[in-house]
């Protein structure tokens, strides 16, 4: 999913990340079976689920339920970060191209699962040299 940022980017605008907070749903209890539900926030489009190791990745969470052998519904594993922040934040990342994307994904799940999020950003202006050097990373990492 594609997320408009609306940067004026005729006058260098960037989106400076302060923190990403991102909810999955849960992944569906199947006796027997291993479910999972998955999301990413990136700078750039993404043909899959990105990981922290990947530069235009922002956040990633996850959501397992390991049922692989259980006749029950199985154990649930969670992976994600706080909800809110709070004190004097370094930068998470840079966006200086117009917009930002989120993928999902789910793995042997009965429903189609969501996920919801919130971004902790704020607007400031580069120079040109800045600008321009952000913008080509930012394309040449997609």
């Amino acid at each position: 999913e594609e997320i408009a940022l609306q940067l004026d980017v005729l006058n260098n605008e960037i989106a400076v990340v302060l923190a990403i907070d991102i909810d999955v749903t849960p992944p569906d209890a199947v006796a027997g079976i291993d479910t999972r539900t998955t999301a990413s926030v990136s700078t750039t489009t993404l043909t899959g689920i990105g990981t922290l190791a990947q530069t235009n990745t922002l956040a990633v969470a996850r959501d397992d339920i390991r049922a692989g052998g259980f006749v029950d519904g199985g154990v649930a594993f969670s992976r994600k970060a706080d909800s809110s922040y709070t004190g004097d934040l370094d930068y998470l990342g840079l966006i200086a191209t117009n917009n930002f994307f989120v993928q999902l994904t789910g793995v042997a799940n009965l429903i189609t699962k969501g996920v919801t999020g919130r971004v902790w950003l704020y607007r400031a202006k580069a120079d040109s040299s800045t600008y321009a050097a952000l913008v080509q990373s930012e394309v040449l990492s997609a």
